[in-house]
């Protein structure tokens, strides 16, 4: 199975950090401008998922999930959540620590698109406490 999202050691490590201040955590990637295309981390379910709202996937036990228009853009590409100096302008958990979470992608490869073709559609409104414990 292709994952769609995954996240470097430093992104990872700040989530650790974050998870033992606020408790579980989830991330949402909106389709707006500016810092509301960001990836945005919150308190497990403190964003209220719909129906338009797909599921990529669990980054250090922590539900991915993008809105349904900005899906459709980023659908071949894999997404790699990475941290960098400097804050955004969000409410965004990591904006006190000086440093913002950062989307880094690449296009998925012929036989990784051929492969996810295979598969079943990612998820639509899938509850942050429900894919946190699958």
């Amino acid at each position: 199975m292709i994952r769609r999202v995954d996240i470097t050691a430093q992104a990872s490590q700040l989530v650790a950090k974050l998870a033992s201040a606020h408790g579980p955590l989830m991330f949402h990637q909106s389709g707006g401008c500016c810092d509301g295309s960001s990836p945005m981390c919150y308190p497990l379910g403190e964003f209220k998922i719909g129906q338009a709202d797909v599921f990529l996937g669990m980054i250090e036990g922590c539900p991915f999930y993008m809105s349904e228009s900005q899906f459709e853009y980023w659908k071949h590409t894999h997404l790699t959540i990475d941290v960098v100096p400097g804050r955004g302008g969000g409410f965004s958990l990591e904006a006190p620590e000086g440093v913002r979470f950062l989307v880094r992608s690449r296009l998925f490869s012929d036989s990784e698109i051929r492969e996810l073709n295979e598969e079943p559609a990612p998820p639509h409104g899938l509850d942050p406490r429900e894919a946190a414990s699958a």
